[in-house]
């Protein structure tokens, strides 16, 4: 019994040797994407007065001291009343451009780039946007490594990705993981939704907003920015910005310095099964119209409250979520076709987007969405 039971063993083990090599082919190998992209990570390091602290990504108090030492974050003066945040960011460009979350350089006093081979710049601010928690940096230096970005409509659900940052201050850590959604819908505080985020299982935890995310070809898809969590640390949910939104919003940092964002002046909900029947769709989809801003884009092209958006620009509209993503890409005074259902109708009206600096307000409150 004991021959036949090892005769079973070795069949199996010769049978299953070659899937075994198979499989560990299959599974992709990051270590010359990490050597080649780490240079252009960053870690950064913020100075912020107590009064006017308000949400960095990690404080360096939260850490315990032996550990402050080991990772030699500065010790602030405390006479000075100055704090120390932490977070990361990456260059986009060999004259020193780098790209973060606001919420890491949000109300700093001073700002250090401290780069991979512990080289430390002093960093200027040149612009914030609060609405996609992007920053844009500067330092002064020339042929600075530089990071590529992807396609803004190339990443996959299931796609292998990689992260790069410094969780809790322990610089230039990798983690990987999957795609594991796209287009998330995320309202701020303020009820405003214009980012549609990606969703990954890459381990993310304070210290790593603000750095990238990359794909297997080594280009930026995206830069972390959020975490779900319930104990602080990671649960495998975790949230990033994509690279269309992050091209669109460093073009104009560079060129202004704030960002400018394509309004449209609807309160939006979405449609549900018996909503669909009574409009005439064949399944729930689209932006429902509830309410217009008086004067506002939709309302002088001719929308009316009742009108279900289908499609915006050419992109169709599945839910609520969608649209403020896509009407805010756009650029003031662009003028769009808008493909709505109305009395069980399809019709395309015109409509020329209005513009939302970064310190308005909408017009109109949303009940699921606005624009």
């Amino acid at each position: 019994m004991n021959r036949v039971v090892t005769t079973v063993l070795a069949i199996l083990a010769l049978t299953l040797a070659p899937i075994g090599s198979v499989l560990a082919q299959q599974l992709p190998d990051f270590s010359e994407i990490v050597a080649r992209t780490s240079p252009a990570v960053v870690k950064i390091l913020v100075e912020h007065s107590s009064a006017s602290r308000s949400h960095p990504d990690i404080d360096e108090e939260d850490i315990p001291e032996f550990l402050r030492r080991y990772f030699q974050i500065p010790q602030p003066d405390r006479r000075s009343r100055q704090r120390v945040s932490m977070g990361s960011g990456f260059l986009i460009s060999d004259d020193g451009y780098i790209v973060t979350n606001n919420h890491v350089v949000e109300d700093a006093d001073a700002v250090t780039v401290r780069l991979v081979d512990r080289s430390e710049f002093e960093a200027e601010v040149v612009g914030v946007d609060p609405r996609s928690d992007l920053a844009l940096l500067r330092i002064e230096g020339d042929d600075l490594p530089f990071l590529s970005l992807g396609g803004d409509d190339e990443l996959s659900v299931g796609e292998w990705v990689l992260a790069i940052g410094s969780p809790f201050g322990l610089d230039f850590s990798v983690t990987a993981g999957i795609v594991s959604a796209k287009g998330r819908s995320l309202p701020t505080e303020r009820g405003e939704n214009y980012v549609p985020f990606i969703q990954t299982d890459v381990a993310i935890n304070p210290g790593n907003s603000g750095g990238p995310l990359f794909n297997l070809e080594g280009e930026v898809v995206g830069v972390n920015s959020q975490i779900f969590t319930r104990s602080g640390g990671s649960i495998g949910l975790s949230i990033a910005i994509p690279v269309s939104v992050l091209r669109n919003v460093v073009a104009q940092l560079k060129d202004t310095g704030q960002v400018t964002r394509g309004w449209l002046g609807v309160t939006i909900q979405n449609v549900d099964k018996n909503l669909a029947d009574s409009f005439g769709l064949d399944r729930p989809r689209g932006a429902l119209v509830s309410q217009l801003a008086p004067g506002g884009p939709a309302e002088e092209a001719g929308l009316e409250p009742g009108d279900v958006i289908i499609a915006f620009n050419g992109a169709p509209i599945e839910t609520s979520a969608d649209l403020p993503h896509v009407v805010g890409l756009i650029a003031p005074d662009t003028e769009v076709d808008v493909r709505i259902v109305r009395n069980r109708k399809e019709r395309t009206i015109e409509v020329i987007v209005g513009g939302l600096d970064a310190d308005d307000t909408p017009g109109i409150a949303s009940r699921n969405g606005g624009d």
